[in-house]
């Protein structure tokens, strides 16, 4: 299977995300320019966190402008996998490719640290390597992580097993103090109903190797790997 990373305009963990996905997991994996109109091949497509276009207007706003951005759209559609990460998960629910909306976090701070995370769903391409209930630790580097909906869309991303992580403790208890940035329902990630789209906030290619001192983010990334290989 091949990865592509997206690059848009202040993207600054794309070199990140195709280490780990080329140097740590061993797959290909290529570099997409935001002004590319082709997905060079690409099997998973990952929009990696930064700011992109500076994040002017909000988070997200200007990048689904980019012209890599309609055959995104149309990979997703057809079925492709499509990972946004932090700053790629706003620009998916700006590109209309997610539901929902990222906002200002809840106490206006920017936040840098690690949070604890409940897995939700294992019947997805990013999680099949993981178990119902499984605790994840993983950092977060975001102003703008709110996660928002309407109590519709929420109760509709219940009922379909759309949400896949939580932000908990480290007993997967969902309590207050355990939500970083006051997101609906301590969501951390959801997916689409094809459930071929992921976007979370929390940063995988940030604790993918032991030397890091922790490596579950590679739990995802050997999740996709292994749902090629299952095929």
């Amino acid at each position: 299977m091949k990865f592509g990373v997206v690059v848009l305009p202040g993207s600054n963990c794309d070199h990140d995300a195709l280490h780990v996905a080329h140097d740590v997991l061993g797959a290909d994996a290529e570099v997409l320019w935001h002004k590319e109109t082709s997905l060079k091949g690409a099997d998973c497509v990952i929009v990696p966190g930064g700011f992109a276009y500076g994040d002017y207007l909000r988070a997200g706003a200007l990048a689904k402008f980019a012209p890599i951005m309609e055959p995104i759209r149309r990979h997703a559609e057809a079925g492709g996998l499509v990972l946004g990460i932090c700053n790629g998960f706003q620009v998916l629910t700006e590109v209309g490719l997610l539901p929902g909306a990222l906002m200002r976090n809840q106490h206006l701070r920017f936040l840098s640290r690690d949070v604890i995370l409940r897995t939700e769903e294992i019947d997805t391409p990013f999680t099949n390597a993981l178990t119902e209930g499984q605790i994840l630790r993983m950092p977060i580097a975001h102003g703008e992580g709110n996660y928002f909906a309407d109590d519709a869309t929420l109760d509709e991303l219940e009922r379909n097993g759309q949400v896949i992580f939580r932000y908990c403790d480290d007993e997967g208890r969902l309590t207050a103090e355990a939500n970083p940035n006051g997101s609906a329902r301590h969501i951390a990630g959801i997916c689409n109903r094809g459930r071929n789209v992921l976007g979370l906030m929390p940063h995988p290619e940030r604790c993918a190797e032991s030397i890091l001192g922790n490596a579950d983010g590679l739990q995802i990334f050997k999740s996709i790997a292994a749902s090629f290989a299952s095929v």
